[in-house]
């Protein structure tokens, strides 16, 4: 009888099925997280790594992971908010931080397996075809899938900068370049590729802006010219590089892949024992403290 009663309330149907909360909060994709994560009988417990590019407002975020029935476990990640660091300190979120961002994922996971010194990937970012070739009496190199989430994989996106950045940086990715910047479905273009990795499409605007709507030009780019003219007024790595177009020089003479290879591992701080400890709760009263305390208060009262 109940049975029938929700059969008739559910439309005459079976009952409903509630689907998985990060279906229903629009967050995963699970059809296309099943066919990324699940693996093959022959291989149990063997890890299936991907490589996972996500984007915010404000950061790109680049992720090793590997799934466990407990959960997904993350090897190594690499942000873009990191670059500041390596020498990039705008434009968090362009097609060339991108790319450094997936550079530094790469290198920051093969360091962590002592794999960087025999898989270097490709040193030179010129936007040239690169696959990572297996070495003689060496492991095999690290094999990971691309996990682009929810974001659409049009050509052009920067989804493959990331890919392209951690190809670079020594990772093997099966993938095509049809949908790589610079592919116009025909052939690909490396020279084109190779101008969004150094940011020189960013340079082509601004140079377009500056002439056409000088106002504009000046508060879209204060942030890189605020870096700018800091640069030459320390001296710093900027000096001598005049010729170069403004955000190539920020992105690639200072030298941000030289310096994320050569230090894609942060060190940790050292922590260190404060000289005074604080207590943060007050500490408890002995017995007799409490009937000294009492004893003053009827004496305060008894005035």
């Amino acid at each position: 009888m109940l049975h029938n009663t929700l059969r008739d309330v559910c439309g005459g149907g079976d009952f409903l099925s509630v689907k998985y909360r990060r279906r229903r909060q629009g967050k995963t994709d699970y059809r296309a997280r099943l066919r990324l994560v699940k693996q093959d009988k022959n291989k149990y417990n063997t890890h299936k790594y991907r490589f996972v590019v996500r984007f915010s407002k404000k950061d790109v975020t680049c992720q090793i992971v590997y799934t466990t029935i407990a959960g997904d476990v993350c090897m190594a990640a690499a942000y873009s908010h990191e670059l500041p660091g390596y020498g990039l300190s705008c434009g968090l979120t362009n097609y060339a931080a991108t790319y450094a961002t997936g550079l530094l994922c790469a290198r920051r996971v093969l360091t962590k397996l002592g794999l960087a010194d025999t898989y270097k990937g490709q040193e030179e970012a010129d936007g040239e075809t690169f696959m990572v070739e297996p070495e003689a009496d060496a492991p095999r190199p690290f094999y990971a899938l691309l996990d682009t989430g929810l974001k659409r994989t049009s050509t052009g996106s920067k989804v493959f900068a990331a890919l392209k950045g951690a190809l670079d940086g020594g990772i093997e990715i099966p993938h095509n370049e049809k949908r790589f910047v610079g592919n116009d479905g025909k052939k690909m273009d490396h020279e084109v590729m190779g101008k969004y990795i150094l940011g020189g499409h960013v340079e082509e605007y601004m140079e377009t802006m500056e002439e056409e709507e000088p106002e504009k030009y000046q508060a879209h780019f204060a942030k890189l010219h605020r870096g700018w003219h800091r640069g030459w007024r320390d001296g710093g790595p900027l000096q001598g590089l005049r010729h170069l177009g403004r955000a190539q020089v920020l992105c690639s003479g200072q030298g941000v892949h030289e310096k994320i290879r050569a230090a894609p591992v942060v060190p940790k701080k050292v922590r260190t024992k404060p000289a005074e400890a604080k207590i943060w709760q007050p500490l408890k009263i002995s017995y007799e403290e409490r009937k000294e305390r009492l004893k003053a208060k009827l004496a305060t009262l008894m005035e």
